[in-house]
């Protein structure tokens, strides 16, 4: 999927692209399969704000999408692939037999007129969806299973894919695309091949409005702040100001683990993304 460089008719348009949504198929959702989507603004229930550099946002409706994929032997035909505005990848809409059509993620290569399945005896093609016990090492997956059976959680944005190293016992070793090395239990299900819209992450936005459009907020620098804004805020021109980089209520941004000593999913870690 080629990106569209524009003319430098701005300074906007300088140094933004887009892609040229060459594999997109239907510019209208399947309306039965969306809901409305409230925008929270970045507030909480109490109207507190808990996110400050999220507001606004282009008015958007939500996919419904299978990410079970629970219809086992079934062939559906792959009706539209079709541009989600609230994931960097882009869907399809696949029909079974009996009529229901349903939203799955759509792999990379997808074509329209395709057959997908899913199930434990299915072939492994682009596009099904099976346990990693039957898929070969050094395969290409995403959206894969947490637990087995409560849906695809890991690798479903734009170009995302991870990879089976190794089987042993009743779990398999995959590399995710942070380059951590994780363990699975060899029934939970993935879906082979690589997710749709692989250049979305050479995408320059150019300028600040096309942001704004996607809900992002301007982000102000805390040394450019008061000191009684920020803590690193303050000082006469430039300044370092002597302390850590931190956030406003002193949260350390640089080298603080954050994350729990006792998760329960630490164990089953083999490889630390940051190692």
């Amino acid at each position: 999927m080629p990106l569209i460089k524009f003319k430098p008719t701005s300074p906007g348009r300088r140094f933004g692209d887009v892609a040229d949504f060459s594999e997109i198929t239907t510019n209208r959702p399947y309306k039965p399969l969306t809901e409305p989507k409230k925008r929270t603004g970045g507030r909480n229930n109490h109207g507190h704000t808990t996110d400050r550099r999220k507001s606004g946002g282009h008015k958007r409706r939500l996919r419904i999408l299978d990410f079970k994929r629970a219809r086992h032997n079934l062939v559906a035909e792959v009706l539209t692939i079709e541009y989600d505005p609230s994931r960097s990848a882009r869907i399809s809409l696949v029909q079974y037999p009996d009529g229901e059509k349903a939203y799955i993620l759509a792999p990379a290569g997808l074509r329209v007129g395709e057959k997908v399945m899913s199930g434990t005896g299915v072939e492994v093609k682009v596009g099904n969806h099976l346990p990693l016990r039957n898929i070969p090492e050094g395969t290409a997956i995403h959206n894969i299973e947490l637990e087995p059976g409560r849906g695809g959680k890991l690798v479903r944005s734009g170009g995302g894919q991870a990879m089976i190293l190794a089987k042993e016992q009743d779990f398999a070793h995959v590399k995710l695309p942070s380059g951590e090395v994780r363990i699975f239990k060899l029934d939970a299900f993935a879906t082979v091949g690589q997710c749709s819209n692989v250049d979305h992450e050479n995408i320059s936005l150019g300028k600040a409005g096309r942001a704004r459009w996607l809900g992002i907020k301007p982000q102000t620098r805390g040394v450019c702040q008061n000191p009684c804004d920020h803590p690193m805020g303050g000082g006469e021109g430039k300044s370092k100001g002597g302390n850590h980089p931190q956030s406003p209520w002193g949260q350390k941004a640089k080298g603080f683990k954050t994350r729990r000593p006792y998760k329960s999913s630490n164990r089953f870690i083999v490889k630390d993304r940051r190692a």
